[in-house]
């Protein structure tokens, strides 16, 4: 199972966050279990959404664009990893092994990835096939 492990943090605590030396070699540590157990396919931190924008589609049709940061965000995305997990709760498991940032509260969300035959029964199998084809160019562009 491919799971998406999203680190999430308080969006008023975004600019409050410097990584340090210590930080890094904690997770640093922490990356490191996870690739030497097979679970880490990838992952990376982001920057603070000041440096983003938003694309938003509203209910009229309209689209409009909001720039970074997000001030009214209550939860912001940090960072994520991409796990290869054989359950959730073997996700849950190494996700509790995580260093965390002391005073400030974090969470990591986990939502495993749709597999294509999550979809046979709602998508033609023309469809399906079309969809496969794109994967597998995807993966042979990146491999």
């Amino acid at each position: 199972m491919k799971v998406l492990v999203m680190i999430k943090g308080d969006g008023a605590d975004e600019d409050k966050i410097t990584p340090t030396d210590e930080m890094f070699a904690e997770m640093n540590a922490y990356n490191e279990q996870l690739v030497n157990a097979g679970i880490m396919l990838a992952g990376e931190g982001l920057q603070p959404s000041r440096a983003g924008a938003k694309v938003v589609w509203e209910t009229t049709g309209e689209v409009s664009v909001v720039d970074g940061p997000f001030a009214e965000a209550k939860e912001i995305i940090a960072g994520y990893w991409i796990w290869q997990v054989s359950s959730l709760d073997e996700a849950v498991e190494w996700a509790k092994r995580c260093p965390s940032t002391e005073g400030l509260r974090s969470v990591l969300e986990i939502r495993p990835y749709f597999e294509m035959e999550d979809f046979a029964a709602m998508v033609s199998p023309e469809t399906l096939e079309r969809e496969q084809a794109l994967l597998d160019r995807l993966k042979e562009r990146h491999a």
